[in-house]
């Protein structure tokens, strides 16, 4: 084609995800296998695993204190909430509550039970919330009270201790004090100067400060908190529900199908989007075939109406009759990369079909003799007329062996008239099983037959075996210079392609373009092969029934274009 090839723009990434997403929702089935496990996953947590049971209680601290309603009291006075949290999970709060549980028949170890304790602190809060998980409904609020009031026993000891300590110290001064004043009061006695009255009274000054100060220890309010509330035991288990695990499945597992699609995308040797079947062979896209589901058995497209299917074909044939490498040769060369060659030759048919609709004489040649199926598939269609460079049909059956151009040798003989309803008609020459297909396809009539295209008006299109599987594309490259691929985006490899340019540009060709089909599916109906040959036994067509035979009737009687002959006079 004249314009060029616009390869895929680096910066431009929204480009580049919505291909990327496109190519992975290519592998419904990993992205499904993945939401199916994640969904599985989910039911197992929810459904297999047993379940569990929370009882919370809160604990507010408290300082210790002489007046908790003076002015100016502050209720966190000396209390550091993270300290507070690490002694509620400590050992020793643990082996209390383990203790009191022993009482009422709940023998656990200290660890076990601090195993399921989870103390979390509210913000600006000087609250402790006791979380404990367990078994049973029961369990889980008599171990979540016993460990909540085994913090605030511990707590209530530690300051009681604390009291007890300092009241300790205080007594310990007061002692000396109070045997040095009973001295002092003796000496007054006896008489002394008014210095042992003043040091005296110094002494009970010291004696009474400290005295005030056991009174007040002793005064203080040791409350370490309260259980503002209280556990009881949970009616539901804990945990997530049914619905949330399997949502959560369905979001891992998704996660996970993609995963795996990206994997199988990295790895995949298939092609992963248009614009790198047009990079790889390094032609345009001609077209992308439309899948149509109810379609008829008929290998024509061209000729049914309302076929989106025949519409495309017909644009693909004004892109090739407007392109100035197509234009200047007139001839095309159909192949497929490798595997079947079904999707070529109905590509071949249609495009022959289509510019017989646009008033050119078309010659479609099948040169695939390896296995020949276009007249059987075109089927009755397909009308038999002796072409003039056929030879003389009295030639002997030993002549016919040894010439090529003798009746019952491809392509002598061979050729018919295929209507197309509505359209028009373009001449076959359909391909037989021969013995040396190289030779068959090198061969002075090929050449003749491939010459036709030279005529003003005159379209030749060569369906090919598959370029990758056989050489015989290759052998007609030289006579037929334009190659059209024909290919499943889903199926052909990167490789492949390339290898593809890199064998028709040594030929001597050049590829026209490409022309993607859809995988065949549920929405395509292969014609069956009984229908066909007993519509042959009916019609007489197919290249046995007619190879050498003149129809009864005048094709230009019913077809929309002549017939095609040779001129007369010319080789």
């Amino acid at each position: 084609m004249t314009h060029q090839i616009r390869t895929l723009d680096e910066q431009d990434e929204p480009a580049l995800l919505r291909d990327q997403f496109r190519q992975l929702l290519r592998y419904r089935r990993l992205l499904g296998a993945g939401v199916v496990i994640g969904l599985i996953g989910g039911a197992y947590l929810a459904l297999g695993g047993e379940d569990t049971y929370t009882a919370t209680g809160e604990v507010q601290v408290r300082s210790a204190t002489a007046d908790p309603f003076a002015t100016g009291a502050s209720a966190d006075k000396g209390i550091n909430i993270g300290s507070e949290r690490q002694t509620a999970v400590s050992d020793t709060v643990g082996a209390l509550a383990a203790n009191a549980l022993a009482q009422w028949g709940d023998r656990v170890p200290a660890g076990e039970l601090l195993s399921g304790l989870q103390v979390t602190n509210p913000p600006n809060t000087l609250t402790l919330r006791f979380a404990y998980t367990g078994s049973t409904p029961a369990q889980a609020g008599t171990r979540a009270e016993a460990l909540a009031n085994a913090y605030l026993e511990h707590r209530k000891a530690r300051t009681e201790q604390s009291i007890a300590n300092m009241a300790t110290g205080y007594r310990a001064q007061l002692e000396p004090l109070e045997d040095k004043r009973d001295l002092l009061e003796e000496e007054i006695g006896a008489g002394e100067a008014d210095d042992v009255s003043s040091a005296r009274a110094n002494i009970i000054v010291s004696i009474s400060e400290l005295s005030r100060k056991i009174s007040e220890l002793e005064a203080l309010d040791t409350t370490p908190g309260y259980l503002n509330k209280k556990p009881v035991p949970p009616t539901e288990p804990t945990g997530a529900g049914l619905p949330l695990l399997l949502g959560l499945g369905g979001v891992v597992g998704l996660a996970l199908g993609l995963l795996m699609s990206w994997v199988r995308l990295v790895f995949d040797p298939a092609v992963r989007s248009t614009r790198e079947v047009v990079r790889c062979v390094g032609a345009p896209l001609l077209g992308t075939l439309p899948r149509e589901r109810n379609a008829p058995g008929s290998l024509l497209a061209i000729g049914r109406g309302g076929s989106r299917l025949a519409e495309e074909y017909r644009a693909v044939a004004f892109r090739l009759a407007y392109d100035p490498s197509f234009a200047r040769s007139r001839r095309l060369l159909v192949t497929a990369p490798r595997g079947d060659n079904a999707a070529a030759a109905a590509a071949a048919a249609n495009l022959a079909a289509a510019f017989a609709e646009m008033g050119r004489d078309v010659l479609l040649v099948e040169a695939d003799l390896r296995t020949p199926s276009l007249a059987r598939d075109l089927g009755q269609a397909a009308y038999g007329v002796r072409p003039r460079w056929a030879g003389d049909p009295a030639a002997s059956p030993r002549n016919a062996r040894n010439n090529p151009h003798a009746p019952g040798n491809w392509p002598a003989g061979t050729r018919s008239n295929v209507d197309v309803p509505g359209s028009g008609a373009f001449a076959l020459v359909a391909g037989v099983t021969v013995d040396n297909v190289p030779r068959a396809l090198t061969s002075a009539s090929v050449g003749r037959i491939v010459a036709e295209a030279d005529r003003p008006g005159a379209v030749v299109i060569v369906l090919a075996p598959p370029v990758l599987a056989y050489a015989d594309a290759v052998a007609l490259v030289d006579r037929v210079e334009g190659v059209m691929v024909v290919c499943d985006p889903r199926e052909v490899h990167r490789s492949d392609l390339e290898r593809i340019r890199e064998i028709i540009g040594a030929s001597g060709g050049s590829v026209l373009g490409v022309l993607l089909h859809p995988a065949r599916g549920r929405g395509v109906r292969r014609p069956r092969a009984g229908r066909q040959k007993s519509a042959r036994r009916r019609n007489g067509s197919g290249p046995g029934a007619h190879t050498g035979a003149v129809s009864t009737g005048d094709p230009s009687e019913t077809l929309g274009l002549r017939p095609y002959d040779l001129p007369a006079g010319r080789p």
